[in-house]
């Protein structure tokens, strides 16, 4: 079962990187942000939109960096990473009382899982300056 949960943080996303990591990419789970317009996703200082059916493996891709993202709701008995891959899980310590009322557990798990603080910057603004350079420059 997978639980998407929107509160005021924003919503609750399983995030793996999956470019050129065979399944064994870093991972977190987290608040991520949506855009006004639901276009783009904000999570870890980093903008990522939908791969429209194109990504190999991913469902999502960094604006930035063009790398491919799977991006998901929390499975609600925590089995999100691929069953081929591996490696921990990092979860944003202020996203750990949500995850854990979603998943139904009352102590952290003792394997698999750290807690971390997750990069606040100015993705927003990167990504508006990079928009706007892509414009003048197709219009040139």
């Amino acid at each position: 079962m997978l639980l998407l949960v929107s509160g005021m943080k924003g919503e609750l996303v399983y995030v793996e990187l999956k470019t050129g990591q065979f399944d064994c990419g870093p991972a977190w789970i987290g608040f991520a942000e949506r855009s006004k317009s639901g276009r783009t996703l904000y999570f870890n200082d980093r903008a990522f939109q939908s791969c429209k059916g194109r990504g190999v493996g991913a469902n999502y891709f960094d604006l930035e960096t063009g790398e491919q993202y799977w991006i998901s709701g929390v499975k609600g008995d925590l089995s999100d990473r691929h069953w081929a891959g591996s490696g921990i899980v990092l979860v944003e310590r202020k996203a750990l009382r949500e995850c854990m009322n979603v998943v139904g557990l009352e102590e952290f798990p003792k394997s698999g899982y750290d807690l971390v603080d997750l990069e606040v910057g100015d993705v927003r603004e990167r990504v508006k300056a990079l928009e706007n350079e892509k414009v003048r420059s197709d219009g040139e």
